[in-house]
């Protein structure tokens, strides 16, 4: 890893097992850098068509969401929304804009929904007009959109987040078990 730069790894974000707490941040100190995020809105919203079939509710059925924008360094470098079933997350931390203790995970986990299994899609894009002025994008630069189904043991859905960014700098490690 070059110095000061931040790779990120999704399965640190999937799992409870490094203490919980805001793994972003920890990514960011690891590179020498200051990782903070700033939760703009949670609660229930109509979900996004993709994200209703994602989680299987009916289009623009409710689900439970949590917006945040993400800095490196004191710059927004990602916007990331989280969406979950109302039926885990409806009245829960989750559905609020104060920090979690633990994290997400951990308390998904303390609520009896461990996710087993992450599927991620990555694309280009050029970003809407709202997501250039919340990143301070030039007006031709594109966005990689990350999006992420966790399931559960049972292949239920548990949540999907969706992460925009731009692709300048970024660096996305995935690590494989096979077999």
């Amino acid at each position: 890893m070059g110095e000061g730069e931040v790779i990120s790894a999704s399965t640190h974000y999937l799992t409870t097992a490094e203490g919980g707490g805001d793994v972003w941040s920890a990514e960011a100190a690891s590179a020498g850098r200051r990782g903070t995020q700033k939760i703009v809105s949670a609660g229930e919203v109509a979900a996004p068509e993709r994200v209703a079939d994602l989680l299987g509710v009916g289009g623009g059925g409710p689900v439970v969401a949590r917006r945040r924008i993400m800095f490196l360094d004191g710059e927004p470098c990602e916007l990331t929304d989280t969406y979950y079933p109302v039926e885990i997350a409806r009245g829960t931390g989750l559905a609020g804009t104060a920090k979690i203790r633990g994290g997400a995970a951990r308390l998904l986990a303390e609520l009896g929904h461990v996710g087993v299994r992450a599927r991620e899609d990555v694309a280009a894009r050029m970003p809407s007009e709202s997501e250039r002025a919340a990143l301070a994008l030039r007006a031709d630069e594109p966005v990689l959109e990350l999006t992420r189904l966790t399931l559960d043991a049972d292949d239920r859905p548990v949540q999907v987040d969706v992460m925009v960014m731009p692709p300048r700098g970024q660096k996305l490690r995935y690590e494989i078990r096979i077999g």
